[in-house]
């Protein structure tokens, strides 16, 4: 978890560190998050790396659908925040890298400015929209190259993590998606992330089709693809699996749920056994940090109540 003053022990780069992951050889899962405080909760829990949801972001600052709404400096201020709250390797969507090529060179300076360990871009048309939903378009196979192209030759630290998604399963095709994909490879991207594969079939012959190279499962909760254990995960072979709307989903069902009985009963007496004492919560997201360096740099400290 994130001090607010970094440990002054040195890391390796996040980067750095988020390869060493997905060279160790099970798959990396990287739970979703939305805002900095789910991103602790993830790290809280014990997982190695984060996952920004462009999604959840969407959803979490305009309380609207993922489609395109927001710009690539609304979600790099995003990773900004996500990154500060945590100490594990932060992965991030990047969309369509918010233009041509020439926005991806900006989009992934930003990203990386910001401290992001990896990110993805994708080859729908801009706006885009949810991998998951339908209606998808895509750009011309080339001009996705040059954008891959230009991802690669933007980042500054060598071991920064670029992933390249491709969504033609669903307009072109399994095959042109897995030619895409090879493409994407060649053009500089480390790992292969084929979006929204519809059956376990297309599961395994991405998989299989795909064996050489470092591959993303979307384990999108309720989405197109279907849902597969773990293990069967790790005997396919993917590298990262992203979990991107589970935190998301669990909020809102959560307060939806607290909102309703709160509006019964007129107080929150009905859920107090249900949520976690404040001074906990206090705990959780870094007051003793606060309390600590108050006392190191001479501040008065609060009296306890």
């Amino acid at each position: 978890m994130a001090d607010l003053l970094r440990s002054h022990t040195p890391l390796p780069s996040a980067p750095a560190r988020l390869r060493a992951l997905l060279a160790a050889g099970s798959p990396v899962l990287a739970p979703g998050a939305f805002d900095a405080l789910s991103a602790r909760l993830v790290e809280q829990a014990g997982f190695e790396s984060v996952y920004m949801t462009g999604f959840g972001t969407t959803a979490s600052l305009l309380g609207r659908p993922d489609v395109g709404l927001l710009g690539g400096a609304e979600m790099a201020g995003n990773v900004r925040r996500l990154v500060q709250a945590i100490e594990v390797p932060l992965i991030a969507d990047a969309d369509t890298g918010y233009g041509n090529a020439i926005n991806v060179v900006r989009t992934v300076q930003d990203y990386e400015q910001a401290g992001v360990a990896g990110l993805h871009i994708e080859d729908q048309i801009l706006p885009k929209r949810c991998g998951h939903m339908d209606g998808k378009q895509v750009v011309p196979l080339e001009e996705m190259v040059g954008k891959v192209e230009a991802a690669a030759a933007a980042r500054r630290d060598p071991d920064l993590v670029l992933i390249a998604r491709t969504d033609a399963r669903a307009m072109e095709g399994l095959d042109a998606a897995i030619t895409r994909a090879r493409a994407y490879r060649a053009a500089g991207a480390d790992l292969l992330f084929v979006e929204a594969l519809q059956s376990v079939e297309e599961i395994e012959i991405v998989a299989r089709e795909l064996a050489d190279e470092q591959l993303v499962f979307n384990w999108a909760e309720g989405g197109k693809t279907p849902p597969l254990p773990h293990e069967r995960l790790a005997e396919l072979g993917f590298a990262l699996v992203l979990m991107p709307i589970t935190t998301l989903l669990a909020a809102t069902r959560a307060m939806q749920q607290a909102l309703a009985e709160l509006r019964v009963a007129g107080t929150p007496l009905p859920v107090l056994d249900r949520l976690p004492a404040f001074d906990e919560f206090l705990d959780l997201i870094g007051l003793p940090e606060v309390r600590t360096m108050e006392m190191r740099f001479g501040l008065p400290v609060p009296a306890q109540r």
